[in-house]
């Protein structure tokens, strides 16, 4: 993962607080149980232990997960976003040109994609396919149903 992420000031604080939370209250957590499945004794049929040790593995991935990506962020810069281009950062709403319906999005890094909340990825193909366009392009994107057309209604920081 040499690739530079984007991502935003609330991106970055979500991912500091779960690493946080992970390697002081989930290690602890975890610590503590393996503890009580070890005084079970025999470790061969020993369920508690063996669902500890998975969980402490999950854990240990996500916080070198979130470590490996901490260590190629790249926090936009709210100021040098502009409401003439569409960018990682901005907000913008979109018509889709056959049903008339509007739909709001924020263009964020890949760290930060949420679809459920309005926030699509730079590397999503709705994202990739907007970037650059600008207030009335008119945008063609392939989606697994087929080719939407949307139009570009406004960009916002």
């Amino acid at each position: 993962m040499n690739k530079e992420i984007l991502i935003t000031e609330e991106g970055l604080k979500k991912l500091e607080t779960e690493l946080e939370m992970l390697k002081t209250v989930k290690r602890k957590e975890i610590a503590e149980k393996i503890k009580v499945a070890l005084s079970f004794g025999d470790l061969s049929e020993n369920s508690e232990y063996d669902s500890a040790k998975n969980d402490q593995g999950q854990v240990e991935a996500r916080i070198a997960e979130l470590e490996a990506t901490l260590k190629h962020v790249r926090v936009l810069d709210e100021s040098d976003l502009t409401t003439e281009i569409i960018r990682v950062g901005t907000k913008i709403t979109i018509k889709n040109l056959s049903t008339k319906a509007t739909v709001e999005y924020q263009i964020v890094g890949s760290t930060e994609a949420d679809p459920r909340n309005k926030k699509i990825s730079d590397e999503s193909p709705v994202g990739k396919a907007l970037l650059d366009h600008k207030k009335g392009d008119k945008v063609e994107i392939s989606v697994p149903d087929g080719v939407v057309k949307y139009q570009v209604v406004s960009i916002s920081k």
